[in-house]
């Protein structure tokens, strides 16, 4: 495949994998974060609108008319561009490409915070109409632990600002993020701030300690103890019987997921996507441990592929391999989704 005449970032989200990818910022303008290693090492840096237009015509000369109808704009924040600029960067998308019918960015609510509600309809006006915002949790006190640099108020505040720009807004929760310690805090008021937030989107990630991480330093101290597997999906039951009164799409989406057909639209699925965390959490301990072995090998995908006879003596023989050694199964299952990109 031929290079691409035009910059583009390290990262976008799932949910964009076939949209075109302009880069208006390198790196994130805060990377603090404990949990997070993405931009570690690269300095932030906001391109210059000349820069952005140009690579933008290069896109389209390079694309030669491919009807796009969606744009993500990398790196981590969009929203520290001066307002004019953004707006320009947004029009010259929108001439470039007119079957463009969604432009999205990542949105820090510290960042969007310091924009005007005129800002925030304008910027949506020019055609920015749909944000990605990490959350991670709702609770103030997992926040300030792992640096995240905002306050639940802040993400109501903001995530309000959008919707009443007309932006549609997707909200990422990592389940747990609080530890053994902060787990029910977490789950709580996680659940408190999507209900009064109550996102076109929530999307969930598990964690995974990365390698040179300020949470991986934490967990080597004994200041930070991992859930197991269990426990995490027990959080997330909590997390989701909490939610009331909204109707996000939900999903467990990412392949750090142990639980992929966690996804439907609350509320009228709420009940079933209950019963299919209850299902899990009901398995005896030796089947638990099957699927997750299964699932973090990619041997299995949903819990009813456990019924494929052959597959589960396979997975089984695997673990028989580990309890054998004497190996940890949560330490191996921690290695896996740590991997995952």
């Amino acid at each position: 495949m031929r290079s691409m005449p035009f910059e583009t970032g390290p990262i976008r989200p799932v949910d964009e994998a076939d949209s075109l990818l302009i880069r208006t910022t390198r790196g994130c303008p805060w990377t603090a974060c404990t949990f997070c290693t993405l931009y570690k090492g690269m300095k932030f840096s906001i391109r210059s609108p000349k820069d952005i237009k140009k690579d933008i015509r290069a896109a389209r000369e390079y694309f030669k008319g491919h009807p796009f109808e969606t744009c993500f704009l990398q790196d981590g924040d969009s929203f520290v561009m001066d307002t004019g600029d953004l707006i320009q960067i947004l029009t010259e998308l929108k001439t470039a490409f007119p079957s463009l019918k969604q432009i999205s960015s990542y949105g820090r609510a510290r960042t969007m915070a310091e924009k005007s509600a005129l800002e925030m309809k304008e910027i949506a006006g020019a055609g920015l109409n749909k944000l990605y915002c990490g959350m991670e949790s709702g609770s103030g006190r997992v926040l300030k632990r792992v640096q995240k640099g905002i306050t639940p108020e802040m993400i109501i505040q903001t995530a309000q600002m959008a919707r009443e720009a007309g932006m549609h807004t997707t909200q990422f929760i990592i389940l747990g993020l609080g530890g053994k310690e902060l787990s029910r805090d977490h789950a709580q008021e996680t659940a408190r701030v999507l209900n009064r937030v109550n996102p076109d989107h929530i999307r969930v990630l598990t964690i995974g300690i990365k390698p040179g991480s300020g949470l991986e330093q934490e967990m080597n101290e004994g200041k930070f103890s991992l859930l197991s597997e269990a426990e995490i999906i027990a959080e997330q039951r909590t997390i989701l019987e909490n939610l009331e009164t909204i109707n996000s799409h939900y999903a467990n989406h990412h392949a750090v997921d142990l639980l992929l057909e966690i996804r439907g639209q609350l509320p009228q699925d709420k009940e079933r996507l209950l019963a299919v965390l209850d299902h899990f959490l009901g398995l005896p301990p030796d089947r638990q441990t099957n699927f997750i072995l299964g699932r973090r090998l990619g041997y299995y995908h949903r819990l009813a592929d456990m019924e494929n006879e052959l597959q589960y003596r396979f997975v089984e023989k695997q673990a028989q391999k580990i309890r054998d050694s004497n190996g940890s199964f949560e330490e191996i299952f921690h290695d896996l989704r740590r991997q995952v990109v």
